[in-house]
């Protein structure tokens, strides 16, 4: 579904991926490994688009990303890439309900069908009693399953996720790695997730090592 070749990036002086060629199939997760500066970040940038590569190309389902337009790539963005973070970034002043909603709204989807979407969502993760929550009322692992279900609002192809439990305790973090699984198996979800996580890595359906700059 998403093939990189040979793709370079540095930042100044400083060479971060060195010729990186990798191919992501649909219905699988994938988690990317390395140490601290290792360039993983930066490679999920790159493969969702959030950064151009200094050489090397992108192709999603043997479209070349580097052909799109601006306008093009930011719609491409929203349709088919979902993201979560570390620090789900949710927006303080809405509730959980019209959090997970932005991105259709974004996408022009209509009111009616966007919220009665996410409300199959928040429910499908557990959280139907809190929809009309403000983050601030929610526990860590619940935002992050509000920051799930806003990446999976608009039924993207590909989820990335830079250290998604890096910020969770135990429980939480256990909770949020069952549940992405369960979205690949009970959904047919794809994954990229950057993570420190070896034992979550160990799970995953491939495991893409980075070091110095290139897939080991």
């Amino acid at each position: 579904m998403i093939k990189a070749e040979n793709i370079h990036k540095s930042f100044g002086n400083l060479k971060v991926l060195k010729g990186i060629d990798l191919e992501i199939p649909e219905r699988k997760i994938y988690s990317i490994v390395g140490a601290s500066g290792a360039g993983k970040t930066t490679l999920l940038q790159i493969l969702g688009t959030l950064s151009k590569p200094d050489s090397g190309d992108i192709y999603f389902r043997d479209k070349k990303i580097s052909a799109m337009s601006e306008k093009q790539l930011a719609a491409f963005r929203n349709r088919e890439i979902g993201f979560v973070f570390q620090f789900h970034h949710l927006l303080p002043e809405f509730t959980a309900l019209e959090n997970v909603c932005i991105p259709a709204f974004i996408a022009k989807e209509s009111k009616a069908k966007t919220e009665a979407k996410a409300k199959e969502l928040l429910d499908f993760l557990g959280l139907s009693e809190r929809m009309e929550h403000k983050p601030s009322e929610l526990s860590g692992g619940e935002k992050q399953r509000v920051a799930m279900a806003r990446a999976l609002i608009n039924d993207p192809s590909v989820i990335m996720a830079d250290e998604p439990s890096g910020n969770l305790d135990s429980s939480n973090r256990d909770e949020l790695h069952d549940l992405l699984f369960k979205l690949r198996d009970e959904l047919g979800q794809t994954f990229i997730i950057v993570t420190h996580d070896d034992h979550f890595a160990e799970r995953s359906d491939r495991i893409i090592q980075i070091k110095d700059g290139v897939i080991e």
